[in-house]
């Protein structure tokens, strides 16, 4: 198993990507710390570990509050004594709203989860990470962190800012052996993507563990030639496949 022995830490891990991604960390071997606001449903993926011979803990918190952080890094530490691995996954996200009539509560709401979390939990570990000499840190960005989109912007923004923060981190932390980089979904079916679509997933979307590999790579020794990354993982809904050729039919 490729995560023997590592400890992860997964925030927004009671579902969609989160839920995946402490499946699939398990699964690798990693004691998985299942981190969301919803105590009963990080419970439910932990239950879920467990019954399949993983090693995995519970921790309610939001991460934009910064004595949950610290709690949730202080109860890691005392369960398993180090954190190797953290994925920043916790986002919201609204469905379609213009600049004009946002609210400065939408607004602070999305960028203190989406951006000043993934800040909050990362200077939270870095400590960690540098006494130990090693560490695995993946930013959950978006396509939506490469383009704007009409409707989309406090979410796209932040997205944004984050694969910049995962550039900056990774050039502070590389010379303690830790690795920082930043993974940009395409369309995943999610209960996110149905919230903020009125359930209209696209068709190309994809299953949340095709993003769960993604990380499980980038939180392994296989990934060590990488940092300060940005991997796009668009799945069947990249544009390339989804333009129309200019060209007509059989031409050059």
């Amino acid at each position: 198993m490729r995560l023997d022995g590592r400890v992860a830490i997964v925030t927004g891990g009671s579902r969609g990507i989160g839920k995946a991604t402490c499946i699939a960390l398990a699964r690798e071997g990693a004691k998985v710390v299942v981190v969301g606001r919803n105590e009963a449903m990080c419970e439910a993926v932990v239950s879920e570990i467990i019954a399949t011979g993983g090693s995995a803990m519970a921790v309610r918190a939001d991460v934009s509050n910064e004595a949950d952080v610290a709690s949730m890094v202080g109860a890691t530490m005392e369960r398993f004594k180090r954190i190797d691995i953290l994925v920043n996954n916790a986002a919201v996200n609204l469905p379609y709203k213009t600049v004009a009539d946002l609210t400065l509560d939408d607004w602070n709401r999305i960028v203190s989860v989406n951006l000043t979390g993934t800040f909050l939990c990362c200077r939270a570990v870095v400590p960690v990470m540098t006494a130990q000499g090693y560490g695995k840190i993946i930013n959950l960005s978006s396509r939506g962190g490469r383009q704007g989109e009409a409707g989309r912007s406090p979410y796209r923004s932040t997205k944004a800012a984050v694969i910049i923060f995962t550039e900056c981190l990774a050039a502070e932390v590389k010379e303690h052996r830790i690795d920082v980089n930043a993974v940009c979904p395409g369309a995943v079916k999610t209960d996110m993507m149905r919230e903020i679509t009125n359930g209209h997933v696209p068709s190309y979307a994809m299953p949340p563990e095709d993003i769960a590999s993604v990380v499980v790579f980038l939180a392994s020794d296989e990934s060590g030639a990488i940092t300060g990354t940005s991997i796009d993982a668009f799945g069947e809904g990249n544009p390339l496949f989804r333009a129309k050729s200019y060209l007509a039919p059989g031409s050059r």
